[in-house]
């Protein structure tokens, strides 16, 4: 068998080399037509999204002749935010959704990922049944010609989200409000600037622009500089910075300060305990979270529950304990009274809304929690070993675990997405820790790059 196709969120790579080729995608259309059906007395609906990649074109192609090979039917929506292919795929009663993109990596990657009827990424079992699928023969002879699929154009999906969005803080009115919006030249750049326009508020664009190689490109959730710039530059608000597929959102305020997850997350589920809204009184987060966060929210009343990082562990945790609020410092987050995946126009919409309820500035909002520092030093490596069997850098380890004691916390791991490993360090002393990731990271660079 060849080497595992899925990865922590979805089928990912360089486009047109493996595993992000045409005949990939194909036979993954083939193997989600029989694993995601849902209906036995219909036949198999699938929606498929993307974003702007110019690979997109060669995957929706072969994706759809996949799934119309095995007899299923496939809505095509376009370029859209992957949440909004969560829930169109719910709103179109569809077998599952798919939606391609590499979300906030670089022009020349893409991704395919999948979810499920009810809008939910795939659990591991679920993928591990495609994959093994995708590697055996998958024969349609079966499928006589008059039991082929058909391919439907959906032009009005944009609109269809852009009112389910709007719907999320009921129309509230956002006049007043000056924002700077970055699109990241992504799957956003027709549904957002339309979608806070329509509320009333007064929108700069940046990042809108896409020509199917500028994704991400010094724009977006990931660059932030002339975000702030313009923030500044237009006396704004605030601004708002989407990833490449819109499922995440960091946002900057009126003074330029960058609001991450961490921040968003609290405003929210402070509001939410004020009102009695937060279910259970408890919000999800996961172990990149800054510890001054669980302090926040237990000296307000409320619980924190933390999972290994991934939003889709969030999601899963959310569902078990029936919660509706949680995420990412990255900014992935989940309100799940609305949408089943992380949406960064959602979020931001929310944000906006208790702003103008409660006449405060995003800069004010956001200074109720006060982060410990943390460091965080990407490695690029060239193998993934496990880092417990290379002894210097477990000794380093160790050395970080003793010197921190109980004021601080490290996370040293790989990226689930690309060949890095990540080092982050948590505690009071701003250079202790920085000297510590330092020399954990300069272990990591000797022995694996």
């Amino acid at each position: 068998m060849c080497m595992r196709l899925f990865g922590t969120d979805g089928v990912r790579g360089k486009a047109n080399k493996y595993p992000i080729t045409a005949e990939i995608a194909l036979k993954l259309g083939k193997a989600a037509a029989i694993v995601l059906r849902n209906t036995e007395n219909r036949k198999p609906v699938f929606l498929i999204g993307k974003d702007t990649r110019l690979s997109g074109y060669m995957l929706e192609f072969a994706l759809t002749s996949g799934l119309t090979s095995m007899g299923a039917d496939v809505y095509l929506v376009g370029p859209v935010p992957t949440p909004a292919v969560a829930h169109l795929t719910r709103s179109f009663a569809c077998d599952a959704g798919i939606m391609i993109s590499a979300s906030h990596n670089p022009a020349d990657d893409n991704g395919i990922k999948f979810f499920n009827f009810e809008g939910f990424k795939l659990p591991d079992e679920v993928e591990d049944k495609i994959e093994k699928l995708v590697f055996t023969d998958l024969s349609t002879d079966h499928v006589t010609s008059k039991e082929i699929g058909r391919a439907y154009r959906i032009e009005d999906a944009g609109a269809r989200y852009i009112e389910f969005a709007k719907g999320t803080i009921n129309n509230m009115s956002l006049k007043g409000i000056k924002l700077v919006l970055d699109c990241a030249n992504g799957a956003a750049y027709k549904v957002a600037p339309l979608i806070f326009r329509e509320l009333g508020a007064e929108v700069v664009l940046i990042g809108n622009l896409p020509d199917g190689h500028n994704i991400n490109k010094e724009c977006g959730a990931l660059y932030l500089d002339t975000l702030t710039a313009e923030v500044k530059k237009t006396k704004a608000d605030c601004g708002i910075a989407l990833d490449g597929d819109a499922d995440r959102v960091i946002m900057v305020d009126e003074t330029g300060k960058t609001i991450d997850g961490d921040h968003i997350i609290a405003i929210a589920a402070l509001t939410g305990l004020a009102r009695n809204r937060l279910n259970k009184k408890t919000v999800v987060v996961t172990e990149y979270t800054n510890l001054a966060f669980d302090a926040l929210i237990k000296e307000n009343g409320g619980k924190v529950v933390r999972t290994k990082n991934g939003d889709r562990y969030v999601i899963e945790e959310m569902v078990r304990g029936k919660y509706n609020l949680g995420g990412e410092f990255s900014g992935h987050i989940i309100f799940s009274d609305y949408n089943s995946t992380g949406d960064g126009t959602i979020a931001a919409l929310q944000v906006l809304r208790i702003m103008k309820e409660q006449g405060k500035k995003l800069s004010i909002l956001c200074s109720v929690l006060e982060k410990y520092p943390q460091i965080t030093v990407n490695v690029k490596v060239k193998e993934k070993r496990p880092l417990e069997t290379i002894p210097k850098i477990a000794a380093e380890i160790k050395a970080a675990e003793k010197k921190l004691g109980k004021e601080g916390r490290y996370i040293v791991r790989y990226s689930g997405t690309e060949m890095l490993c990540r080092v982050t360090i948590e505690g009071k002393d701003l250079k202790k820790i920085t000297e510590i990731a330092e020399r954990i990271a300069s272990e990591i660079r000797n022995e694996l790059s």
